[in-house]
């Protein structure tokens, strides 16, 4: 057995290297007593990379068990008695910690170990989480981020020794890439061993300390109870996965591939050399006559998506707006890099993902923006653009299953007319009317247009995101004036948008630039974009009725159908003869009050594939 030992701001600490298997007995000792004593353990994996699913055996290297003064690690790759002593006591502590648990570990443990992360999940304090409700910006956006290390630095001890830039270096030292470090680092390298052993006695100590500030901060401990719920949840669907066609993802490489290369052959006859060269594009657009209006940083003229996009007369959802003639050059770049990009971000990450049973596993990130919106990456599905068939296409529901999706009726629209008390807004959807065409009416009066109704839904998000009347104009091709005038109308008949933005405004500068949402998540505010509180609140509020809703199915028994969130969509799998049946039961979950506004959902049953639902024949 190697011992290792050190000192963090003053109070020392003893590691253990667990070598053979007579070694396991003390280890099993010292389990049962934090057993007897109900103290807390922090438990931590190191892997071969983060293919929880795809890599298979021997992905599993080291599970490592600590509390605040002394830490054990078992070599799990040495053999099969280091991994049965592992899940034994993963099983039987009764009150574990770890960070990012529902996220990674529990589903490491689930799949390389037999324990299930019901049964983890149930007994574990996630840092994660913890540090997520005290503050949910990132290092870049003002906070201390999410990363064991910055927060260890900022509770524990800012001198703590920073193991994972120490790895680094020995990666680089054995001549290895950083994606392929934690693979073939020798499992008894010293840096490696004691990176292991310090991230358990680190998370040890941080959960005290992010707890006290919690109950400093008066959040209440209820919202911790609910997001860790929430985040087992969304690991049971990382866990189930979804199926892929093989078959047809091959094929949809080779198109993109294809179509790639054929719109940037229609570049180059404009003189675009290399789609991704801004230099070659905004050249070329000038000589065609076309007047770019905004620079970059650095002084050269900005041609990003947004400022294509309008030139190629094409929305969000890449449908002609009708506001001009489109200019070819801009919309080759546009579909050259956006095949491109998809090609690489989904044919080839979903065949690079997949596991043996044929599945990939989606990470669905349960509070991952400053705003806890959930994401889902690697693939990051949540980036497709809502019309897209092609991509969905490619994953399918179950063997005998059919794809159900159920949305949430206009969310964003009915959070704010709850949390600003809109009169108007709130009685249109008590009658079951169309809030933008409502909005049209009001604002452009009975003879509306299709295109004023677009407007009005521009405006609508405007107020929700934090969007001018610059963007809302790019994005729907009205003129600028007819915006702006169009927003100081909306501004009448909705009054109390303007009010409550400025009331929330108030009420977080006096609590230090942080508001609160109405189930107590706290949201910092940049002191130059106090604008953004109603974008804050609204996003924040719309994302707790989608977690409430997937407790309410998880209270239902309908989590095993469940397999993505997206944004505020939830995408299930249920046998052919069930499949209507398991739609209703969801929508069901997520129709509810939010403070005298309901809040409502329209569920769809396809076909077997995702694509189904958005017009694909499979």
């Amino acid at each position: 057995m190697r011992h290792f030992s050190g000192s963090l701001n003053g109070q020392g600490w003893d590691g253990y290297v667990i070598e053979r298997p007579e070694d396991l007995e003390p280890f099993r000792r010292w389990v049962r007593r934090q057993v007897e004593a109900r103290t807390p353990v922090a438990c931590d994996t190191e892997t071969c990379g983060l293919k929880i699913f795809a890599w298979g055996p021997g992905f599993l290297r080291l599970a490592q068990f600590g509390n605040e003064t002394e830490a054990w690690a078992l070599p799990i790759e040495h053999g099969p008695v280091y991994a049965e002593a592992a899940a034994w006591a993963l099983r039987v502590l009764p009150d574990l910690t770890g960070h990012n648990w529902a996220g990674f570990d529990a589903l490491v443990a689930d799949e390389h170990l037999g324990v299930p992360l019901e049964e983890t999940c149930a007994k574990a304090t996630d840092t994660q989480i913890l540090a997520k409700l005290v503050d949910p910006r990132q290092q870049m956006e003002g906070g201390l981020g999410t990363h064991l290390k910055g927060l260890s630095a900022h509770y524990i001890d800012p001198s703590a020794p920073d193991t994972q830039d120490g790895l680094k270096a020995v990666f680089k030292a054995l001549k290895l890439k950083i994606a392929e470090g934690f693979a073939k680092i020798p499992l008894d390298h010293p840096t490696y061993l004691e990176y292991g052993l310090l991230d358990v006695i680190l998370t040890s100590r941080l959960r005290p300390r992010l707890e006290r500030t919690l109950e400093k901060l008066r959040v209440p401990r209820r919202l911790s109870v609910y997001e860790h719920r929430v985040a087992r949840i969304c690991a049971q669907m990382v866990r189930a996965g979804m199926v892929l066609d093989e078959e047809y993802t091959t094929g949809l490489q080779e198109d993109l591939s294809y179509d790639a290369e054929r719109f940037a052959e229609v570049a180059q006859r404009y003189g675009v050399e290399s789609v991704n060269s801004g230099r070659q594009v905004s050249a070329a657009l000038l000589d065609m006559g076309e007047t770019l209006t905004e620079k970059t940083d650095s002084g050269a003229w900005k041609v990003d998506k947004a400022v294509l996009m309008a030139l190629a007369d094409l929305d969000r959802d890449w449908k002609p707006i009708g506001s001009r003639t489109s200019n070819p050059l801009a919309d080759a770049v546009l579909r050259s890099k956006r095949a491109g990009k998809w090609r690489s971000a989904y044919a080839d990450n979903f065949l690079d993902n997949v596991d043996a049973r044929g599945r990939i596993h989606p990470n669905v990130q349960s509070m991952q923006a400053r705003t806890f919106r959930m994401s889902v990456t690697n693939p990051a599905l949540q980036t497709l653009p809502s019309s897209d068939k092609m991509i969905r296409r490619a994953l399918l529901a179950d063997e005998g299953h059919y794809m159900i999706s159920t949305d949430f009726q206009a969310v964003e629209l009915r959070v704010l007319a709850a949390l600003a008390d809109v009169k108007r807004m709130k009685a249109a959807i008590a009658k079951g009317e169309d809030l933008h065409s409502f909005t049209a009416r009001l604002v452009f009066g009975e003879g509306f247009t299709d295109k004023d109704r677009k407007v009005s839904k521009g405006i609508a998000f405007g107020k929700v995101y934090g969007g001018g009347a610059a963007t809302v104009s790019r994005q729907t091709g009205a003129p600028l004036d007819a915006v702006q005038r169009a927003m100081s109308k909306y501004d009448q008949v909705y009054p109390e948008v303007g009010r409550a933005a400025k009331d929330w405004r108030i009420e977080a500068f006096e609590n230090h630039m942080v508001a609160v949402s109405i189930t107590g998540h706290r949201l910092p505010l940049d002191r130059d974009r106090t604008y953004a509180v109603t974008n804050y609140l609204v996003q924040s509020t719309a994302r707790d009725c989608l977690g409430q809703a997937l407790i309410h199915m998880d209270e239902a028994g309908l989590v095993p159908f469940l397999r993505l969130p997206i944004h505020d969509e939830v995408l299930a799998s249920a046998p052919k003869e069930d499949a209507a049946d398991v739609a209703q039961a969801i929508a069901r979950c997520m129709t509810f009050d939010l403070k005298g506004v309901p809040i409502a959902a329209d569920p769809e049953v396809g076909l077997r594939s995702w694509g189904s639902l958005y017009g694909a024949d499979f």
